[in-house]
């Protein structure tokens, strides 16, 4: 502590002893993956293999759809769990304007969000204004694109000026930001509506943060896991057709999986994280939460771009083809997802859930078959393991964090035995053992390049940890939905192909209506 010019508790040194401990085997495999001398550390972080270009999506010649006219919902259940296409074609025929949209929005978190706690702060007034500003554009046939008038959610850790940024924290509770993230920027643009800045576990960490847990709205008892914990819940409650979060290491597709919600984690480098708070500078990646997989394409559409803001990013197509014949793709299915693996002592309920996932997993092979796809089955690399190298998060998450780690304040944290003791345990992490983990992780990023040569896209989700530290892009859905308990599918796709993800999830959705569920208690 002396040389690193550091004080600590009695209690935070018990708590880090074991970390330190546990970490003894990972610098052990680290020390095992061979690493020639030619071999380079990733410090500026670069998804594509050393000595190629990006490949981008080859320009379609689908002609880009606005979203059709919709039959007007029922009911204000029906309203509420209106996907972001529908509500598209019917704010441009004119059976309801982006006021109506966003005062029912505002209702239902004012109704709901008490249970939920899945918004930190609603942005009302912002969000009135910006609707009546859509409405008289909308008066003179002029809209912006598919999301003109539509609500939406943002997880607070990006900036919106005139509220709090919280990064779910007491720390910032009550912290006011004056710049714009550029992701909402962008979303502005496009004519959206933001109504709320959601909920995050405390620097994106699970679902806990200074308000309490946020819930999953199958079963309120539960969390709704995190990071991106209230743009999850919020949107399969029912309380805005599509929110933004975040993913650096499962925080889009874990709360996806649980909520039953459709997610998409692009490419690394795909959008800006100007004005986001920064975790993992190698690892952070936007993405949208959404009731369908069109709608995230809808979403995505209006939000990936290169930002001069952000170095990490690039300009490179995207089309979306919800008609592009699936034959005429590569598609690989994990070879694990159709197969019951029983641990020793497996309990009847984890033998009974194993089965139930199978089945779930073998319906969406099956309905893609129909639709003509041609699937091989497919190993993901294991060798060097990501898992391995899971430490390179924590070393740049304590560095994000060190003034508050140094001076303290992060005795303020809710749980102590997360991020502020990752942060304390982080600063023994040998730097050379740092620059070894990036050397490994280019041997990574070249073997999952060996592999994507083969095939366009997988279903079954790999290593989050592989392909978070690779910037590879998944797309989540929901498989089956019940009180008990969601199943959900994975499609990862080679570098900045999020079209051909996407693609696959919308032909699963095509012939299911799992997506299309509600929740009863929200209902």
């Amino acid at each position: 502590e002396q040389v690193l010019g550091l004080s600590w508790r009695d209690k935070d040194r018990e708590m880090m002893l074991a970390d330190l401990q546990r970490s003894l085997g990972t610098y052990a495999a680290l020390h095992a993956i061979p690493l020639p001398n030619a071999v380079p550390p990733a410090f500026h972080f670069d998804p594509v293999p050393i000595g190629k270009l990006p490949v981008p999506q080859p320009r379609s010649t689908a002609k880009p759809r606005q979203p059709a006219a919709a039959k007007r919902p029922a009911t204000e259940v029906d309203w509420a769990f209106a996907g972001v296409a529908t509500l598209s074609g019917l704010i441009r025929s004119g059976e309801v304007t982006s006021r109506q949209l966003v005062e029912r929005s505002l209702a239902r978190i004012d109704r709901y969000n008490p249970e939920l706690l899945c918004v930190i702060t609603p942005t009302k007034e912002r969000a009135l204004e910006q609707a009546d500003r859509m409405d008289a554009e909308a008066k003179h046939k002029k809209f912006r694109g598919p999301l003109h008038g539509i609500p939406y959610g943002v997880k607070d850790l990006f900036a919106v000026p005139n509220y709090p940024t919280t990064w779910g924290s007491p720390i910032y509770r009550d912290r006011m930001l004056e710049m714009t993230a550029a992701v909402v920027e962008k979303l502005d643009a496009a004519g959206a509506v933001l109504v709320a800045k959601t909920s995050l576990g405390e620097f994106a960490q699970d679902d806990t943060w200074f308000g309490g847990q946020t819930k999953n709205p199958w079963n309120t008892a539960r969390g709704s896991s995190g990071s991106s914990a209230g743009s999850a819940s919020g949107v399969w409650a029912g309380l805005y057709p599509f929110a933004i979060g975040t993913e650096t290491q499962g925080s889009i597709v874990s709360p996806s999986r649980v909520c039953g919600v459709s997610g998409l984690r692009p490419t690394y480098g795909r959008v800006s994280r100007y004005g986001a708070m920064a975790l993992s500078w190698t690892m952070d990646k936007v993405g949208p939460i959404a009731r369908s997989a069109e709608d995230l394409a809808l979403v995505f559409a209006a939000m990936h771009g290169a930002d001069p803001r952000d170095p990490s990013t690039r300009s490179l197509p995207f089309e979306f083809d919800p008609g592009l014949p699936l034959s005429r793709l590569r598609i690989g299915v994990q070879t694990s997802l159709t197969q019951m693996n029983p641990r020793p002592n497996a309990t009847p309920e984890q033998v009974a859930n194993a089965q139930a996932t199978i089945a779930a997993n073998q319906a969406v092979i099956d309905a893609l078959g129909r639709q003509g796809a041609k699937l091989v089955p497919v190993t993901w690399p294991t060798d060097p393991s990501g898992n391995t190298l899971q430490f390179l998060l924590s070393v740049e998450a304590a560095a994000a964090f060190d003034a508050i780690t140094r001076d303290n304040t992060v005795d303020q944290m809710v749980i102590q035995g997360a991020w502020p003791n990752t942060f304390r345990s982080a600063h023994f992490v040998s730097a050379v053992d740092y620059v070894q983990a990036n050397r490994a992780r280019t041997l990574l990023i070249q073997k999952l390049d060996d592999f994507f040569k083969d095939v366009d896209v997988v279903i079954g989700g790999g290593s989050l940890a592989a392909t978070n530290l690779s910037g590879h892009p998944q797309v989540v859905v929901p498989t089956s939905v019940s009180e008990t308990g969601n199943l959900a599918i994975s499609f990862v796709a080679a570098l900045y192909r999020e079209d051909l993800a996407l693609r696959l999830a919308h032909a699963w959705q095509a012939a299911s209506d799992v997506h299309l569920k509600r929740p009863p208690k929200f209902s």
